[in-house]
């Protein structure tokens, strides 16, 4: 039995399909299958590694930050304003969940300097709404968006 709560984000029609391969995990190199990334992989310095190369977490929050900011120039657009000098930072923190495993937790902070605060607020609800790693993350990860 579904709960009606649950709101269904899965993609109706896949647009478009990224690639990338992982050799040697976090002490390797990744790449993708149209050459755009080939990055060493290091375990952080914090993980008992040398922090040689990125990292899983860095690459999350790059990720998640860019795909944010532009799912607030969508709603934005649809709204007619204007995002000059608009940001989005990300920080993906990860740890032990109790469960003999790991988790992340998320930490976006959004900077909307020429819109007022409500409206900011607003189109930061709507953009988590419409961002694909948002409806991906929502209910596994928390994420919490700061807005400054």
């Amino acid at each position: 039995m579904s709960d009606d709560t649950t709101v269904d984000t899965r993609p109706t029609k896949i647009m478009y399909v990224a690639e990338a391969t992982a050799h040697g995990g976090r002490d390797g190199y990744v790449t993708s299958q149209d050459g755009q990334i080939e990055l060493k992989v290091a375990m952080p310095r914090a993980l008992g590694g040398d922090g040689n190369g990125t990292n899983p977490e860095q690459l999350f929050a790059a990720g998640y930050s860019s795909c944010f900011h532009n799912a607030l120039v969508l709603v934005s657009r649809r709204f007619g304003f204007d995002l000059t000098g608009s940001t989005v930072a990300a920080k993906v923190g990860i740890g032990p969940n109790g469960q003999r495993g790991y988790g992340l937790a998320v930490a976006l902070s959004v900077s909307l300097p020429v819109l007022d605060a409500d409206v900011a607020a607003k189109l930061v609800d709507a953009a988590h709404e419409v961002c694909p790693y948002s409806n991906a993350t929502r209910g596994n990860i928390d994420v919490t968006i700061l807005l400054g």
